[in-house]
């Protein structure tokens, strides 16, 4: 038993030295990949956390460019203002085109006067507010709303007699009483003295045609 006692510790002594160094070896070999794999996801992280900084910083940039883009307006004028210079155009293009239809389809010179007289008095309107449009950065319709568009079809199925009552009274009361109680309206409650003072200017005008159309006096 001693003997072999011996043995073991003579081996033991001798193969100490031999596992420290494996050990030693496996230690100085895991190192390096530990730390690169480390390195590699610090750095992994920190690209990602840039990227994402990045882009989000874009994302806000982009962001607050639209966002200063859908609210920039070349408009001098506040929302209600511009609504009533571009109602006010539209006015003028509804008796415009109704004008146009009634020089075609009526067979009275009484009518065809007032119409012509529509046409001519009603462009001059228009190009005042169109210039006035330009000036103040207001976009204007170019033609005439639904509702006009579906009284000239109208119009244009009618003949004679028929037609010219409904022309006086549609083109020639209706929508002058409608063009002066907006022109009224703008001269009252514009904050724009322009808008105002362009209102002012047509009332008088507006107001001859609906007396005229009422008396019967195209008739």
């Amino acid at each position: 038993m001693n003997q072999h006692a011996s043995k073991f510790e003579r081996f033991s002594r001798r193969s100490a030295p031999v596992a420290g160094a494996i050990a030693l070896l496996a230690a100085i070999a895991f190192q390096p990949v530990a730390a690169q794999s480390s390195s590699g996801g610090n750095a992994g992280s920190a690209a990602g956390s840039g990227m994402s900084g990045g882009t989000g910083g874009t994302g806000g940039a982009m962001s607050s460019g639209s966002g200063a883009a859908s609210t920039a307006s070349d408009s001098k004028l506040n929302r209600a203002d511009s609504g009533m210079l571009r109602d006010i155009a539209q006015a003028n293009i509804a008796e415009i085109e109704t004008g146009k239809v009634a020089l075609e389809k009526s067979q009275s010179d009484k009518v065809k006067k007032f119409a012509q007289m529509m046409i001519d008095d009603h462009t001059k309107a228009l190009g005042e507010v169109q210039t006035l449009a330009q000036s103040k950065g207001v976009k204007l319709p170019d033609s005439p709303d639904m509702k006009h568009k579906a009284v000239m079809v109208e119009f244009k199925a009618l003949k004679g007699d028929t037609f010219d009552k409904q022309y006086m009274k549609q083109a020639g009361v209706g929508d002058h009483k409608n063009t002066l109680e907006l022109l009224k309206k703008t001269q009252s409650n514009a904050k724009d003295a322009d808008v105002k003072a362009l209102a002012n200017k047509m009332i008088p005008v507006v107001e001859a045609h609906l007396k005229h159309a009422q008396s019967g006096g195209a008739m």
